[in-house]
């Protein structure tokens, strides 16, 4: 276990896989915790690279200052995070909230980047957001989660589900399981609906970010039209998941 002093915030992070391995700093979605199981040292990230994540501000076994919190906010402590470990750079891999951030990121130190992955995540603003997952907010958590996993993956419909209630179940009983993490947990519960009040404000494309003659050539199209073109090529498979769900893809 290990946290990192960071302005108003102790960062609680881990730091695993291959010591051998490129380096690569994770940054997780909306309500992210690295107790829920399965996290990312479960992923073939934690067997091929030196693998980097943390519980952002708010959320897990970090601290929760005061709010309001902005993208400016998780963005900074990702960069302070990389500062913290003695990575001068690293690759970033984000997904959903955590591509948000990591485009912030991109965008406020782009040194720290050396390559960029943005899984199931949108570049905000108009035309550009993702679901307004703030009107979640007054839902309790297994009611938040059950209606985030019917999102994840639309092949999951109703039909679905009739035909395959014990696979449907499985993936019902993991959700609750990663839920009830934090249940008892009021500033959890607090630093989940601050970071989806941040989420709301979430627009890269904003004149003022938009400063593609400061970044290096590698990040020169801007992230939204990176995002457009991704959008465009499918992977076949629908939702918020970033991958093939394992509850499917095992059968």
């Amino acid at each position: 276990m290990a946290w990192a002093k960071i302005g108003a915030v102790n960062l609680y992070y881990e730091l695993g896989g291959r010591q051998d391995g490129p380096r690569v700093l994770f940054i997780s979605g909306t309500g992210g915790d690295l107790r829920a199981r399965p996290g990312p040292f479960d992923s073939i990230l934690a067997s091929r690279t030196q693998l980097l994540a943390y519980d952002q501000r708010g959320l897990g076994r970090s601290s929760a200052p005061p709010g309001p919190y902005s993208m400016a906010d998780y963005a900074d402590d990702a960069a302070a995070l990389l500062e913290h470990v003695g990575w001068k750079e690293s690759a970033v891999v984000g997904v959903s909230f955590g591509g948000m951030v990591a485009q912030e990121l991109v965008l406020r130190h782009p040194g720290s980047v050396n390559r960029l992955v943005l899984a199931c995540t949108s570049s905000g603003g108009a035309g550009g957001s993702s679901f307004p997952l703030h009107e979640f907010a007054g839902l309790d958590p297994e009611q938040r989660a059950l209606r985030i996993l019917e999102l994840a993956d639309t092949r999951m419909n109703s039909k679905w589900r009739a035909d395959n209630a014990e696979l449907w179940e499985r993936a019902v009983a993991e959700t609750r399981a990663r839920a009830a993490v934090a249940t008892n947990e009021p500033d959890r519960q607090l630093g989940a609906a601050l970071q989806l009040e941040a989420r709301r404000g979430h627009d890269v494309k904003a004149p003022q970010k938009c400063l593609a003659h400061q970044l290096p050539r590698r990040f020169r199209l801007p992230i939204d039209q990176r995002l457009r073109k991704r959008a465009s090529n499918p992977s076949g498979t629908g939702g918020h998941s970033p991958h093939p769900s394992p509850t499917i893809s095992s059968r």
